[in-house]
């Protein structure tokens, strides 16, 4: 197995870019983080590969701010990724931004493969097994061992070919067009904005009762997420939600009582007392109580309340869902895939004016969807749009 080193500085950020840029081909990026150990989802280590010139790894935290050479070096290249989504925020933090992309685990999804992780995919188009020992490590450790690094590297050396071997089914497939326009949307997506209320995300949470109760667990989930912020840290390595909940429950009177309680665990539950006991206090003093349910937003309701409330809406969704899902077979791919369940949702609850495939598709566009799900669902939805409108043999018997 190859001795592989990171790029710790400036100068040998140069060096590789230099030699980046001297390759062939696309480039394969990956990044680790450090998810579940720290706060922020910083890259603490990204891997590069362009035949030609190699694997490289690079520490960001190491090198610092600038990575305007790497940038140069590949910026006008296509970057390929497994899962890009995830990997794209990180790399933007850096400055890091690709031109376009070809995602494995997309087109895998696309091609309608079962199993889509990077393992799978690249065991099933080259034959190679990929350890995948070292996905949940804390990549944020210095230095890194060895055998992370080897993993790290392998995350890249492979992809291109990868790449290449599903350009070609994807031809083959007649989802080149599909494909290029999944990856555009995955490019160009915003960022989803902050959720209303997040403290309400506290697992255990529908055990407190009354709004005096919700206020304290308020102020104890922004106690601990400035914190965890102040440390880089993951909120719930300081304390866990489930002993948050247990000090709310157990309702202590004062700073020794909230010390005693046995279920109050987590590394920063006694060396950061005074703070939690602060939010106790603060909790129960705010006269801003939160409401014990939050008002839904969303103009929508449930599908499982549909048939009573709105059956005629219950009816087209019915209708267009297993026609949908039969596209999605005859396409050989999943049907969140071909459309999510979400956009399929809205255009029943709120259809156009005049049902056809053309007010369909206007109305999937606005809602975000690409113009080959347009194409390949509009028209079927608007049928069974129609066809839900239509009286049932039975029913037109018994009124004859």
């Amino acid at each position: 197995m190859a001795e592989y080193t990171v790029i710790t500085d400036a100068d040998e950020l140069h060096r590789a870019a230099a030699e980046l840029a001297a390759g062939e081909g696309p480039v394969a990026v990956d990044v680790e983080r450090a998810s579940g150990f720290r706060y922020s989802q910083r890259a603490y280590l990204v891997q590069l590969f362009r035949r030609g010139a190699g694997v490289f790894l690079v520490d960001p935290p190491a090198v610092g701010a600038d990575f305007t050479s790497l940038q140069q070096a590949i910026g006008d290249l296509e970057w390929v990724f497994h899962a890009a989504s995830q990997d794209l925020p990180s790399l933007r933090e850096l400055g890091l931004e690709p031109p376009t992309i070809f995602d494995t685990e997309l087109a895998s999804r696309l091609l309608g493969r079962e199993r889509v992780g990077l393992g799978a995919v690249v065991e099933e188009t080259l034959g190679v097994t990929l350890a995948k020992a070292h996905s949940a490590s804390d990549w944020s450790t210095r230095p890194l061992p060895q055998a992370w690094l080897e993993y790290a590297a392998l995350d890249v050396e492979y992809l291109i070919d990868v790449r290449d071997i599903l350009v070609e089914q994807l031809a083959d497939a007649g989802k080149t067009a599909f494909a290029a326009q999944e990856f555009s949307a995955v490019l160009t997506r915003e960022p989803k904005p902050p959720r209303e209320d997040p403290w309400r995300r506290l697992s255990g949470l529908h055990t407190v009762r009354g709004r005096r109760g919700l206020a304290i667990a308020r102020a104890l989930w922004l106690a601990r997420e400035e914190l965890a912020i102040t440390q880089d840290v993951s909120p719930g390595r300081l304390v866990p939600d489930r002993a948050l909940v247990a000090a709310i429950l157990a309702d202590p009177k004062t700073k020794q009582q909230l010390a005693a309680v046995k279920e109050f665990t987590g590394r920063a539950s006694r060396s950061e007392l005074d703070r939690w006991w602060a939010a106790f206090e603060a909790g129960r003093a705010d006269p801003d109580l939160p409401p014990e349910r939050v008002r839904n937003t969303d103009t929508i309701p449930p599908v499982r309340a549909w048939a009573d409330r709105a059956p005629e809406a219950d009816a087209r969704l019915k209708a267009a869902k297993p026609a949908i899902d039969e596209v999605a077979q005859s396409l050989h791919m999943p049907v969140e895939n071909l459309l999510t369940p979400e956009l399929l949702r809205r255009v029943a609850w709120a259809p156009p004016a005049v049902i056809g495939a053309d007010g369909i598709g206007r109305a999937l566009a606005e809602l975000g969807a690409r113009p080959w799900q347009i194409e390949q669902t509009a028209q079927v939805i608007a049928e069974a749009f129609v066809e839900s409108g239509q009286p049932s043999p039975e029913a037109s018997e018994s009124a004859s």
